[in-house]
């Protein structure tokens, strides 16, 4: 029936007498000296407005009600099929509302060519990827499922994520909401950078957004938008997901279907219900044949799928016949578990008690059609309004010829399993074609329960017509007619049906799997970033696994025979909705503080105007003229200089002043009198929980905004401007903070030895244990001669299987992309100006012995300050090869992933002080972190020493080289780092220094001069009291 258009003019009026149209708009105007005046009794009253609406309304809602029941008991032969599932309005069958995330799909392609290019190199990796997996509430089956299959796994407490160190994994998997916490922790740095990938298998929180929305819970959506932008990519196992989840999508959404967990458990399903017990406790018999009718997730229709649905049965000869034993269970709306929903209508309850408002939830959900039926947070309203809703079903089936309580409906927000256990047959009857294969056929399959379903793309590409299901043409009524009259036979289901049921049940176990794992593994390789250190995954294409590994997980079961599944599962989905509940209350509660805090009055702005800025002036020029005044009487009188108490108390006063301006914390007063400082390097808020407290140890920060309170940790962005750039800080990484520290080092360190520690070595347990820290401090105290560097976290330390074969330089090239030993070569080259014919690369012994990393060592003060002078120059020399190339980061060489591209020079600058130590001559003396066992490596007698290149009086002569190169402003390119890494002195900047103070000494010398000749000439005068020049 289609709505009549009105014109935009309202109502057509004749052209009487005294009225003219107008010729802009069509109105007419009314001429005033033939105006009438009404009669008594016909004025305007709002009750005769308020009346005629109510009127307008009822008589809206019977025409409505009379148009659908007529749409719906027509009688319409075969040839009148809708060929619409809604009907023939708007929406016709075989749309299709698509989810394509070209974005993401595109930083997906380039990902994976750049791994293609790497797999083409042919290089060797020293261990294979890590991967963190985070699962809620695991049982002990999934433990031994892990361990059937040959994975090595490292189980963690979900109460100790603060003792994680997520960098060192290539990537974190999170599956379910319930991995919240875990992703607050990876949105701090230094974990930020981290791939994150979230599966989310749950509608809970989809389908709270609205309920969100309509209470302007604007926080709580950011809290929740701001962990989903967290994620590189959020993996849903539906295309409905996205849609459901569209308020929090950030451009991350991603789709792979066919995630088997609904299959996994239909099998356990099966073995703990009772299909009898069921069909009692909702009122069916066992002689009845049930058809249950399912749809897609959403409706976007006035008129619901379920009315045609219905209506194209009523037209099947064979169902007209058998209409007093079938009956017809309808599932509308979204699914979810039963002990989620129990849970969601308690806090809706709770929530709608306290927040709703009756008319507020009457405007929202007077629609109480297929969608938002059940769905309201009033339950009494919702009650009404669904009852309502099923007797209108309930007068719909009997016109079309149905028994009274043969047409039922359920939401799916209810246990659907139950409903597939005991239905016979399942009638797929979609608003919308789906991209891929429907997840409630797949289930409905698993279940061995025949299905009939329309021949869309997506079905048939798995289902074959006749054998794993039956298909009919949405716009032909007797291929539906083909399919029942094969389905029933006798008043039950035929042995096709039977037959038909068992291979659609073979089918789904394993339909899917394939596109599944391809799947899976594809978005592995387009987010984890793999290092240069570690073994490629091989390509998709390799893949021979085409099923999951049902045997395994049997096997699994059958070795845990204690463990309940159905609890687990309950208990997981409890706990999983309680974290989407418990950060509403936590909101709430913020809201209510908030609330109490503020007064409720309303205060007016009120803006000076300007008058009151010239009053405000006027005063203030008072002010300085009487300021004025009483300083110059004070120069006038006399002032006695008081007594010694005074002058001694207020110096008293002055020096408790400047002890509280500059008190120093308790680690700063512990470490006084100590001959050794341990400065740890971090970044970020996440790294303060690896980070140590003692009286040796002091926190040194590359971010300025990540600095703990209450402590005397140095800032190494404000020591060294360089660092404010992002791009340098990322390029040093914690050689940065070693700058810092050099840059004025007499500022903040004035003790003999001084180290670092990273905060990483707490994370991978290669920290100085208390044992260990005391056994340095004795080792340091009875060292009187010869210089020593101790170190306790070693290069080897990941290798799974220790290689004979691979030396210093192979290990430095593994962890670099096979180029740490030619960049090396070429920027010590550059800095000595070695020719090209000579060696420029410095040798190291295949000795097996440990070689320091993760700048964790200690040597004397002079030592280190010797050692940054080194690292700056060669820094500078790697730079400036770098600087060969435009783009900055993609220029890096000595990377193989982004990540590593970006901190280019860090991986060569942690292993860059066993070059120095080495070749230097100092003692290298191993520390184990955990006994405290010494150990010295390299002896000094089998070292083939290149000394002339480590000479210090050599290295000073080049720093004064450059620093009179930085003077001059002789840059030898555009970005010259050195200058910029720490302090820039030569003889000739002493000089310049002594004379500009020798200059201002004289004309300080010549003014005071000037001043006493100026006053024996004439005199001394004092100025007039309050004399001031009158403006004009």
């Amino acid at each position: 029936m289609a709505r009549l258009a009105f014109s935009r003019r309202g109502l057509h009026v004749d052209i009487s007498r005294g009225h003219q149209i107008d010729s802009v708009g069509g109105r007419p105007s009314p001429d005033r000296r033939h105006r009438q005046t009404p009669r008594k009794g016909t004025g305007f009253r709002w009750s005769h407005l308020l009346m005629l609406g109510l009127s307008l309304v009822i008589l809206a809602f019977f025409v409505l009600g009379a148009w659908q029941l007529s749409l719906t008991t027509g009688d319409e032969g075969p040839s009148e099929f809708p060929s619409s599932i809604t009907g023939g309005r708007r929406r016709p069958t075989g749309s299709v509302i698509r989810f394509v995330p070209s974005d993401l799909a595109r930083r997906f392609e380039e990902h994976r060519l750049a791994l293609y290019r790497r797999r083409s190199e042919s290089r060797l990796g020293l261990r294979p990827p890590r991967l963190a997996l985070v699962f809620i509430l695991e049982d002990n089956t999934s433990q031994f499922l892990w361990q059937n299959i040959g994975w090595q796994l490292t189980f963690l407490n979900i109460e100790n994520l603060s003792s994680v160190d997520w960098s060192n994994y290539e990537g974190v998997i999170v599956s379910s909401l319930g991995g919240r916490k875990v992703i607050s922790r990876l949105m701090q740095e230094p974990f930020a950078s981290v791939p994150l990938i979230w599966l989310i298998h749950e509608d809970i929180l989809g389908e709270r957004l609205p309920l969100y929305v309509q209470f302007g819970w604007e926080g709580l959506i950011g809290e929740w938008r701001s962990a989903f932008a967290r994620a590189d990519v959020v993996v849903f196992p539906d295309f409905s997901f996205p849609i459901l989840y569209s308020l929090l999508d950030n451009g991350n959404f991603f789709v792979i279907p066919g995630y088997p967990v609904d299959v996994q458990e239909t099998e356990n399903y099966i073995a703990s219900h009772s299909r009898k017990q069921l069909r009692k406790d909702f009122e069916f018999s066992e002689s009845d044949l049930l058809i249950l009718i399912i749809s897609d997730y959403f409706v976007y229709d006035d008129l619901s799928w379920d009315y045609t649905a219905v209506h194209a049965l009523s037209q099947v000869k064979k169902v007209r016949d058998l209409s007093g034993i079938i009956k017809f269970v309808l599932l509308c709306s979204n699914s979810t578990n039963a002990p989620i929903s129990t849970i969601q209508r308690s806090h809706e309850q709770r929530l709608c008690a306290t927040s709703a408002a009756f008319g507020r939830v009457l405007r929202h959900f007077w629609r109480c059609g297929d969608v938002d039926c059940g769905r309201m947070t009033n339950a009494k309203f919702v009650c009404v309004l669904c009852r309502f809703c099923f007797l209108t079903r309930m007068e719909i089936a009997s016109r079309m010829g149905f028994p009274d309580g043969s047409v039922r409906q359920y939401r799916m927000d209810q246990d659907v399993k139950c409903f597939l256990l005991m239905a016979d047959i399942v009638l797929y009857w979609p608003f919308n074609r789906e991209q891929s294969f429907p997840p409630l056929l797949l289930l409905a399959m698993s279940f061995e329960i025949p299905i009939v379903a329309p021949n869309f793309t997506a079905i048939e590409k798995y289902v074959v017509d006749s054998v794993h299901g039956f298909l009919f043409h949405p716009s032909r009524l007797d291929t539906l007619e083909r399919a029942f009259s094969l389905l029933i036979t006798d008043n039950t289901l035929s042995n096709i049906a039977h037959s038909v049921a068992s291979h659609g049940r073979s089918l789904s176990m394993d339909m899917l799997a394939s596109e599944c794992i391809s799947g899976y593994a594809e978005l592995l390789e387009s987010i984890l970033h793999f290092p240069s250190d570690t073994l490629l995954p091989y390509s998709t294409s390799h893949i021979q696994q085409k099923t999951w590994w049902w045997n395994i997980e049997r096997e699994t079961k059958q070795n845990n025979t204690m463990v309940n599944n159905s609890s687990l599962r309950y208990e997981r989905s409890r706990q999983i909705s309680s974290i989407v509940y418990v950060l509403e209350e936590h909101f709430l509660m913020r809201l209510v503080d908030k609330g109490s805090q503020l007064e409720n009055k309303t205060y007016k702005e009120d803006l000076p105007n300007q008058s009151d800025w010239i009053d405000v002036y006027e005063m203030e020029a008072i002010e300085d003229l009487e300021s004025l005044e009483i300083q110059e009487l004070d120069e006038r009188m006399e002032k006695t200089s008081g007594s010694w108490e005074d002058v001694y108390r207020n110096a008293r006063k002055s020096e408790k002043q400047k002890a509280d301006a500059y008190e120093r914390d308790e680690g700063e007063l512990e470490r006084t009198g100590q001959p050794l400082c341990i400065y740890e390097i971090y970044t970020g808020l996440g790294a303060w929980s690896f980070l140590h407290h003692g009286s040796i140890y002091r926190g040194i920060t590359l971010s300025n905004r990540a600095r703990r309170s209450k402590s005397d940790d140095i800032d190494a962005v404000n020591r060294l401007p360089l660092l404010n750039n992002t791009y340098y800080k990322d390029l040093l990484c914690e050689t940065g903070a070693m700058f810092a520290v050099a840059n004025r080092v007499d500022s903040i360190h004035k003790l003999p030895w001084i180290g670092f520690q990273s905060w990483r070595a707490y994370g991978r347990k290669v920290s100085l244990s208390h044992f260990a820290e005391k056994v340095l401090e004795k080792a340091i105290q009875e060292q009187r001669e010869g210089d020593i560097m101790y170190y306790w976290a070693v290069m080897d330390m990941d290798k799974e299987k220790t290689n004979s074969k691979l030396n210093f330089w192979s290990m430095c090239d593994h962890l670099n992309a096979d180029q740490c030993s030619a960049a090396f070569e070429n920027a010590f080259r550059l800095m000595y100006g070695i020719p090209s014919g000579n060696a420029a690369l410095p040798p190291m012994p295949l000795d097996g012995d440990h070689w320091s990393i993760l700048h964790s060592w200690v040597m004397p003060t002079p030592s280190y300050l010797e050692f940054i002078m080194f690292t700056r120059m060669f820094v500078d020399s790697l730079d400036s090869l770098n600087q060969s190339n435009k783009s900055m980061i993609s220029s890096c060489v000595l990377g193989s992933s982004m990540l590593e591209k970006r901190n280019c020079y860090c991986r060569v600058l942690e292993v860059l002080v066993n070059v120095w130590a080495y070749h230097s001559g100092r003692r290298m003396v191993y520390l184990d972190p955990l006994s405290g066992e010494l150990k010295e490596q390299h002896p000094l007698e089998l070292r083939e020493l290149w000394v002339k290149y480590f000479n210090l009086d050599l290295l000073k002569s080049m720093d004064e080289d450059l620093a009179e190169r930085a003077d001059d402003g002789m840059h030898p390119h555009n970005k010259w780092l050195w200058p910029l890494t720490g302090e820039v002195h030569w003889q000739g900047i002493l000089d310049r220094e002594r004379e500009d103070r020798l200059k201002q000494k004289m004309d300080k010398k010549k003014k005071t001069k000037e001043k006493l000749l100026e006053r024996h000439k004439h005199g001394y005068k004092q100025k007039s009291l309050g004399q001031t020049k009158k403006s004009q």
